[in-house]
This record gives structure tokens, C-alpha cells and sequence, in this order.
């Protein structure tokens, strides 16, 4: 009967393929306590399932047995897919359009919101993916050989080994080596509240008590740790110390120290804040990120909001290093996780669609509303390199709301098939992650090139497909990017479905 119950709240997924047709699954087949796949739905939601009903009917020996086939909640992958796409997008587009480029400092931009919707939508599937753990061991174990697995890529493809896609060369001197990043942040995100998630599993009731409020208090302990998150990054924040630094800047080969003056507490400007700090004295200064956004400022540049050469008399620190995913920040986006296995866990109890939008929009709403009052009265702004509290609020409030949007055109409306191709790629999220966003497919087609490395198959197109066409280097690179990136890893990423192919951590 409780089987029977998930079919009827929707929690239940797509059925599989006949059983004679093959699948083969890239990677790890992790067992359904693991603890959820990061940047795509987990085995949870794409395996088979099919509940049976048996009816005794009156009078007669024989029973009937009914089988239905399982409602999958397409949204997951819909709005995995959507943030995959949006990363793409800004990464290659971004340069020509400055005005979805990350926000050189307080704001937020479209680019600004794709990390903060990964961790939601990792919340989301970790919920689903540990509603039930039979052996907490094993789903220790699993849990933290999945984080050293994306710890070990991310260092791999944003640490400078990979020189993806423009240089065909490949190698890192380890004394400048990065040792965060975006896989990074959402491993240890993922740990942390897939953790708690799993140690807890024993603790929480299977059926919520009456009341609003029910919900949290039988998730009491991931928002306990949401809380504790909270409360260390804004007392590091706002009381720790930060004394004067300096870096050496390389320029034509040539050396020259710079020096920062700070001695200050609480400071959130881009020179003196305990985020840097905490990442110059934890990682060292010479393995943070070499190009930060914040070098766009006006403080910095007069082609503002564009990236441009520095301005004469331009502060030192403009010409700084600084980790845009460092360990402080990351912390604080442990929130952003947090808020997302909530979603995961409304979906889990409230069996009506409506209940569900009432939590999800409610939720959502308030989110917005606290961040915009915090941003706009200047009490905390919000702050994607910081990844402020008012950061977490507004994208986790926006995440919420698309959410919510994506589950009443396709889950309840039925209008799945436009988003179609989302899907796909939501289901292959870790495949186009590593070849089409940190262009490594770009970089095979770019090592088969003719006569210099600047004539491959790759730049022909981008120049005479699209910018030539076009009369225009911006508008063909954006035309570029939707049509040679976003719509070509649609099509594979539906092909690879048809086949039953998936890349799974």
C-alpha cells in the first residue's frame, strides 16, 4: 500500500525500457542508498519501477493483478537541464554580453544565478534519493567516495591542468595549482547535507503531524545544519580581522609586489573582506583564481561593465588573484543546499499538487522578499563572490519560483514535450558539463587543425558560419553558442537517451 500511495503523490518515476532492451550506464551504478547523483537525478529517479495492486474479487479463488506504469517528476531533470544550458550560455556568450557576465561585484546577473540553482537541485534529488536508507554505512561510504569524485574533477578541470579548449597543451605547476571550484563547492555541499540527510534518516517520522509547520520540525536537524552554516560564515564574516596583504603581479614577464591596506573588520568591499582572507591564509594566494570578475569594476576600468585594460591609478587589488568559490563562501552556500532538499522533502509528503505550490510559492516569495530588503537598505547585499545571505535568499527564492513554474506547465499541465531537450541534457548533466562547458569536445575537434593551430574546424564555423553571416563578432558568438553548443548537446544528449547512455559520478 505505501507503494500504492507514491504513485498516487506523483513521487514515482519513469518506467524503464522493456527489459530485453540493453542500457548501459558510463560510470558508477550505485545502489539506491548512495546518496543521489550531484548534477543529475539519481538512480531514484530514473530506474524502474512498477507497482502492483492485488485485488481479490468476491466470490472467485482467481486474483487479479494490476500493474501501472510510474509518473516520473519530469521537473528535476527539466530544471537541471535549464541551469546546465544557462552555464553554457553565459560562459561562451558572456564576453560579448557583459550584462549576463557574473556581477563585477554587488548585484546579480543571469550568470549569477547557475551555481546557486545547482545546489538547490542538488538538495532536491538528495531528498528523493535518501527518503529511505537501509544500511546508514553503506550510505556513508558511498557518499563520500562520490565527494572525492568530484573533488578529484573539479581539480582536474579547473585546477590549470586542462587548458581547454583554445590551447592544445594540458599541465599545471602545482605551486599555482587552484584547488577549488565548481565541482568543488558542490562537493562539499553535497556532503554536508547529504550527511545529515542520510545520519537522520532514523529520526524523522514517516508521516507528518498536522500543522504548517510540520515539515520543518520533522526536518529539524538539515536546517539545524543550514543554521550552524549560517551562524560561522557571519560571525567570520563580520569579526574576523583583515590585516594588510600583498601579491606579485605578473606582467611581460616581469615581477612587481603590490601591497593592500586594510586592517578592518566587516568590510564587504572587494579588497579587505574575510572571504579572501580566509582563502589567502587556508589555500595560499597563489592557488586562487588569477581573473576575477571584480577587475570589470569602474574602480578598475573605464570599459566598464566590459573587461577592458586597467585604468591609470587603478587600486592595487584590482590586479589581484581571489577564489570566487572559496571555503567561507562555500559554507554559506551549504544554505543554498539546504533550501533545496526542502523542496525535495515537500515533494516526498504532500501528495496534491496544490499543497505542494503552496509550500514551494510561499517558500519562494518569502525568500525574494527578505533578500530585496536586505539588498536595497544596504544591511547585506547581494554578493555572488561573497555569496552573501541576501545572495542566498534571492537566487534560492528565484530557483523556488522556476521550480515551481517548470512542475505546473510539464507535471501538472502536461506540456512536457517543449521541454524536451532540457530533459535530455538535465539526464546527461555531468557528460555536458565536462565537453561542452569546460570545452574539452572543443578541444578534440581543435587538435585536428590545418597547417597552425588557429585554423580548426571549430573557429571556421564561429567565423564564417556565424559571425561573417552576420556582419557581427558579438551576434555571431551568441548565434554560436545557442546553435553550435546549447542545440548540438541537446540533440546528443536526447540520442544518448534514446540509447539508454548516461554519465553518472
Amino acid at each position: 500500500m505505501e507503494d500504492a500511495r507514491r504513485v498516487e503523490e506523483g513521487l514515482v518515476h519513469r518506467a524503464t525500457a522493456n527489459e530485453d532492451h540493453h542500457k548501459v550506464h558510463v560510470g558508477d551504478d550505485l545502489e539506491k542508498s548512495d546518496g543521489g547523483d550531484v548534477i543529475k537525478n539519481e538512480k531514484e529517479e530514473r530506474r524502474a519501477a512498477e507497482d502492483q495492486a492485488v485485488v481479490e474479487q468476491k466470490g472467485e479463488e482467481e486474483q487479479v493483478v494490476v500493474k501501472q506504469k510510474n509518473k516520473r517528476v519530469a521537473t528535476l531533470d527539466v530544471f537541471r537541464g535549464l541551469t546546465i544550458v544557462l552555464m553554457i550560455l553565459v560562459d561562451d556568450a558572456g564576453g560579448a554580453y557583459s550584462r549576463i557576465d557574473h556581477s563585477p561585484w554587488n548585484g546579480c546577473t543571469l550568470a549569477d544565478f547557475v551555481m546557486p540553482f545547482f545546489l538547490f537541485i542538488v538538495g532536491a534529488a538528495i531528498a528523493l534519493a535518501l527518503k529511505r536508507v537501509p544500511n546508514i554505512g553503506d550510505a556513508i561510504k558511498k557518499i563520500m567516495l562520490r565527494t572525492l569524485k568530484l573533488l578529484f574533477w573539479g581539480i582536474l578541470l579547473q585546477g590549470g591542468y586542462s587548458h581547454a579548449p583554445d590551447d592544445l597543451a594540458y599541465g599545471v605547476d602545482m605551486k599555482h595549482i587552484r584547488w577549488f571550484g565548481i565541482l568543488q563547492r558542490i562537493a562539499v555541499v553535497y556532503m554536508f547535507v547529504a550527511l545529515i540527510e542520510a545520519l537522520t534518516t532514523k529520526l524523522r517520522p514517516a508521516v507528518l503531524e498536522p500543522g504548517h509547520l510540520s515539515i520543518y520540525t520533522a526536518y529539524k536537524w538539515q536546517w539545524i545544519g543550514g543554521l550552524v552554516a549560517f551562524v560561522v560564515y557571519m560571525i567570520t564574516t563580520y569579526s574576523l580581522y583583515v590585516p594588510d596583504w600583498s601579491f606579485v603581479a605578473y606582467s611581460h614577464d616581469e615581477a612587481k609586489r603590490y601591497t593592500v591596506k586594510c586592517g578592518m573588520r566587516g568590510h564587504l568591499g572587494p579588497a579587505c573582506n574575510a572571504v579572501g582572507y580566509v582563502d589567502r591564509e587556508v589555500w595560499g594566494i597563489n592557488h586562487l583564481y588569477s581573473d576575477p570578475v571584480w577587475k570589470r569594476l569602474k574602480a578598475c576600468t573605464l570599459s566598464s561593465p566590459d573587461s577592458g585594460p586597467l585604468r591609470e591609478g587603478a587600486p592595487s587589488w584590482c590586479r589581484a588573484p581571489f577564489e570566487p568559490e572559496g571555503l567561507l563562501s562555500t559554507i554559506s552556500a551549504i544554505l543554498s543546499g539546504t533550501i533545496g532538499i526542502h523542496y525535495g522533502h515537500v515533494l516526498i509528503h504532500f501528495k496534491g499538487h496544490k499543497e505542494r505550490l503552496k509550500q514551494w510559492v510561499s517558500m519562494g516569495i518569502c525568500l525574494l522578499i527578505v533578500a530585496i530588503i536586505l539588498h536595497f537598505t544596504d544591511a547585506i547585499p547581494i554578493n555572488k563572490q561573497l555569496y552573501s545571505f541576501s545572495y542566498v535568499c534571492f537566487t534560492a527564492g528565484a530557483a523556488g519560483i522556476v521550480f515551481s513554474g517548470f512542475y505546473v506547465l510539464i507535471d501538472v499541465w502536461g506540456f512536457r514535450t517543449p521541454f524536451l531537450f532540457l530533459e535530455w541534457i538535465g539526464m546527461n548533466a555531468m557528460l555536458i558539463f565536462v565537453m561542452a562547458a569546460q570545452g574539452i569536445f572543443a578541444a578534440f575537434v581543435n587538435g585536428w587543425y590545418y597547417e597552425s593551430p588557429d585554423k580548426t574546424l571549430v573557429n571556421w564555423i564561429q567565423k564564417h558560419v556565424f559571425n561573417d553571416v552576420w556582419k557581427s563578432e558579438r551576434r555571431g558568438t551568441l548565434l554560436y553558442v545557442i546553435f553550435a553548443e546549447i542545440t548540438f548537446w541537446g540533440v546528443v544528449a536526447g540520442i544518448l537517451h534514446k540509447l539508454g547512455i548516461y554519465w553518472k559520478l
